[in-house]
């Protein structure tokens, strides 16, 4: 049940690379490095409790920004880690399947909900399961599953009484007509959206769970009257409502991925998919390059389970950039 390693520890990158200089620049994450502007809380956001009225609004502008049916449809919570084992345990403990490789918490949480936990490589064999879970965007390889496989699979869960977990964490940089979130009310479906990996703000903890109105109050009335803090609500209703830093924010990651493959490429690495936040790579000498890149204060996803692959983020300024391209530059001859 313990949680495993994860990527932004930099304990753990000063504990594999004592000698490497600082400050790291940490590529081992999907948050985007570009984050929402900070600005000034209101002192009330810390000194009192929310206010209903203000819990209200954010629910309303969540769901207008994922596209849910209604305000009813969509809880928040301090992110969408404290959300996984609660909604897991929205199903009788029985069989979880998880789409995998993928993320490895669905399947912990889903093993604190007491139930029985597979990976499932093929898409078709979560029929079986009576909790399914699908990462989409996928991470770390940014597989796509498409929306019309989601919801004929979410309406065959339900007949049997399971739940499809779809977690669009990612989705926020993905294709959106490819997004269930619209389709919460359906049933037999729940779909998460994490507000910190997009607008770079995994420090105010928020997420949100979208399903139909009853099993959102079920979850809601779980998490009691103030599941959402006061400063995530502040972020959480400004960033949320302001769509033209989110179309510009969009165009940018896309040509910084596009970059990043491009910097990767000329030093024969080869990006093989992933999504504007993350690109992914599988190769024999992934270890040796995570390695080399660590001694020089940079550092990837590796994969204990999968050490051919890495996972690399976005550089957030021009000078990580260049010390990126400096130490891809001698990885080769490094051991």
């Amino acid at each position: 049940m313990a949680a495993v390693d994860h990527g932004g520890s930099l304990g753990r990158a000063r504990a594999l690379f004592p000698q490497a200089p600082e400050p790291f620049v940490d590529l081992s994450t999907g948050i985007n490095p570009h984050s929402y502007p900070l600005f000034d809380l209101p002192a009330t956001a810390l000194t009192r409790l929310p206010e209903r009225e203000r819990i209200d609004e954010l629910s309303a502008i969540a769901a207008g920004a994922y596209g849910a049916p209604s305000p009813a449809n969509i809880a928040g919570a301090p992110g969408t880690q404290i959300l996984l084992p609660r909604v897991c345990m929205l199903a009788r403990p029985g069989r979880a399947l998880v789409l995998g490789p993928t993320y490895a918490e669905h399947a912990r949480a889903a093993r604190i909900a007491g139930h029985e936990v597979e990976e499932a490589t093929d898409f078709e064999a979560l029929r079986a399961a009576d909790l399914a879970i699908v990462v989409n965007p996928n991470n770390p390889d940014g597989r796509m599953i498409a929306r019309r496989d989601l919801l004929e699979l979410a309406s065959h869960m339900k007949a049997k009484g399971g739940f499809l977990v779809v977690d669009e964490a990612f989705m926020d940089v993905g294709p959106p007509e490819e997004s269930v979130a619209g389709d919460a009310e359906r049933g037999g479906l729940v779909v998460l959206r994490s507000f910190g990996k997009f607008f770079g703000l995994a420090g105010v903890r928020l997420g949100f769970a979208l399903a139909e109105k009853a099993t959102v109050a079920r979850l809601a009335a779980g998490f009691g009257p103030w599941a959402v803090s006061g400063p995530a609500l502040e972020y959480g209703i400004r960033a949320l409502s302001d769509t033209s830093w989110q179309r510009d924010m969009r165009a940018r990651l896309t040509g910084e991925a596009a970059r990043l493959d491009s910097l990767f490429a000329r030093h024969d690495v080869e990006v093989r998919s992933g999504t504007p936040l993350y690109r992914y790579m599988e190769f024999p000498e992934a270890g040796r390059l995570f390695r080399a890149l660590g001694r020089a204060g940079i550092l990837l996803r590796h994969f204990e389970d999968r050490p051919h692959a890495l996972r690399a983020g976005l550089p957030g300024s021009e000078e990580e950039w260049r010390r990126l391209e400096a130490a891809l530059a001698g990885w080769k001859g490094a051991q």
